[in-house]
């Protein structure tokens, strides 16, 4: 883990660490809200679209906090899941990306 054992507990306790679903595909998207902004975050791949993220691995770090915190989320069941139709799918996604 991070050595910020803190935020991480906050984004955890505060459920913003969130798991979107989209039926009848099951296509999934975490996203880690923060201060003011959301984040995009791919625990699998080890991405998050953070400037952190980014600038950390230049420095040699593996993840940043809101990895973390989605790891956190999954081990506690903390993990605020919200559903959508495939339909939204589009709109949710180019929602997201206009964000980066």
């Amino acid at each position: 883990m991070n050595k910020d054992p803190d935020r991480i507990e906050s984004l955890v306790s505060e459920k913003r660490v969130k798991l979107h679903v989209f039926e009848p595909s099951q296509r999934r998207i975490w996203t880690v809200v923060g201060k003011g902004e959301e984040h995009w975050v791919d625990p699998d791949s080890l991405y998050c679209s953070c400037p952190g993220f980014y600038f950390g691995k230049l420095n040699g770090k593996e993840i940043c906090y809101h990895l973390d915190s989605v790891k956190l989320a999954k081990s506690k069941n903390k993990v605020e899941e919200i559903i959508f139709s495939d339909d939204e799918f589009s709109d949710f996604l180019s929602g997201l990306l206009s964000d980066l």
